[in-house]
């Protein structure tokens, strides 16, 4: 691909010169997501979609990091069950709990943590429950 249109070549001709380059060396079919419906097509736009897009690829958290500590033990909560070792079960609930633990210690701002660490062995007991004998 050249870095500057050439003079005296329209823009359009230039474009679609570059295009049809890239078919023919393969160029355009080894873009991710060659081939595959476009995403989101039917939903209205969204201005900010790339921010949303980015923070989500990254990992990024808008909540408060109260809500998202809440948000973190509620998903542990859920993922406890379908953990296939009690080791993975006790792990999974000790590193929430730390910091569940630290949050009580020093308040993250943002609204009220309210939440208690787990009591490790009573959530073990039920995913015992839930396993087959």
């Amino acid at each position: 691909m050249t870095d500057r249109k050439p003079a005296g070549m329209s823009f359009e001709s230039w474009v679609d010169k570059q295009i049809r380059e890239s078919e023919q060396h393969g160029d355009i079919s080894k873009l991710p997501g060659f081939g595959k419906p476009l995403e989101s097509i039917e939903a209205p736009y969204d201005e900010s979609w790339w921010i949303k897009r980015k923070m989500q690829r990254e990992g990024v958290s808008v909540l408060p990091p109260a809500l998202a500590l809440r948000k973190e033990a509620e998903d542990v909560r859920a993922a406890v069950f379908e953990a296939r070792t009690e080791g993975q079960v006790r792990r999974m609930l000790a590193e929430v709990n730390e910091k569940i633990g630290a949050a009580v210690r020093m308040p993250p701002p943002g609204p009220v943590l309210n939440i208690r660490p787990f009591d490790i062995d009573a959530v073990v007991e039920e995913w015992r429950a839930t396993r087959p004998s």
